[in-house]
């Protein structure tokens, strides 16, 4: 998988880790890097070896948003006479959501505006102690258009997704996890390593077992309880027949720890 300047992207076994490379500019989003990200997951998405991305930045901030000074500038092709920026099918937050593949948010520092939908729309958030959520779209005249007004009421229920929304508050670190918007807080410094342990924890499962378990889930949110049990049957029948089931059972049998292959 190869890098851009403004977007790093490495594999270390079975973990390829994303990273938002614009230190200088807290990691805001330009129109190439809108690209870039989709690419980049699209790829460890098919990428067979692959079985959970990590998404980080650089510096001391995750993403502050869209690049505002970009777009004023009339460079970033956001906003107005931007709409070939949004062609929604292949926009960073559907992808994001259609992955199949585990996705752990390493956050790093604040997440503002675009940055935090971002970091929402992952699986997983394990949080440095800097970090911060910035819900700030309603002080700028917009509003969560990247997912933040999908997903933020389903994680954390209506009264308190309203209150942050419009309110435009900054969360630290510990009140997001107080509201069960991150999973862990870490030390700033063992946040990577944090975020690696868990990585590989889960890739260290059945990887389509585990697929096919998030796939579910999502499927879940829009679904009665009877459609998704049938759907879930149906997920379970080719899996009873890979390897990887196999291996699982024979593991169990011999006391030992299985060994997956994604077949």
């Amino acid at each position: 998988m190869g890098d851009t300047q403004d977007l790093l992207v490495e594999r270390a076994g079975h973990v390829t880790t994303i990273t938002l490379n614009r230190p200088e500019r807290l990691n805001a989003i330009s129109g190439p890097m809108l690209d870039g990200l989709s690419r980049a997951l699209i790829e460890a998405e098919r990428d067979t070896d692959t079985r959970v991305i990590v998404l980080t930045g650089a510096g001391r901030g995750f993403c502050a948003g869209l690049d505002l000074k970009e777009q004023a500038q009339g460079t970033n092709h956001v906003g107005s006479g931007g709409t070939r920026m949004f062609d929604l099918r292949t926009a960073p937050p559907i992808v994001l959501h259609n992955v199949d593949k585990p996705i752990i948010c390493a956050l790093n520092g604040p997440a503002a505006g675009y940055g935090m939908d971002l970091a929402l729309g992952c699986d997983i958030r394990i949080a440095s102690d800097q970090a911060k959520l910035a819900a700030v779209f309603t002080r700028r005249g917009v509003l969560p258009e990247s997912g933040g007004t999908w997903l933020l009421p389903r994680l954390i229920g209506w009264a308190r997704a309203a209150e942050i929304a419009f309110k435009g508050e900054v969360l630290d670190a510990q009140r997001s996890l107080e509201l069960g918007l991150v999973n862990t807080v870490v030390p700033h410094e063992a946040l990577m390593d944090a975020a690696r342990e868990w990585a590989e924890q889960i890739a260290a499962n059945a990887p389509l077992a585990v697929q096919a378990t998030k796939r579910m889930m999502r499927l879940g949110l829009e679904e009665s309880f009877e459609a998704n049990v049938h759907q879930v049957y149906l997920q379970l029948l080719p899996l009873m027949r890979s390897n990887d089931f196999r291996e699982g059972v024979q593991a169990f049998v011999e006391r030992r720890e299985p060994v997956f292959t994604g077949r």
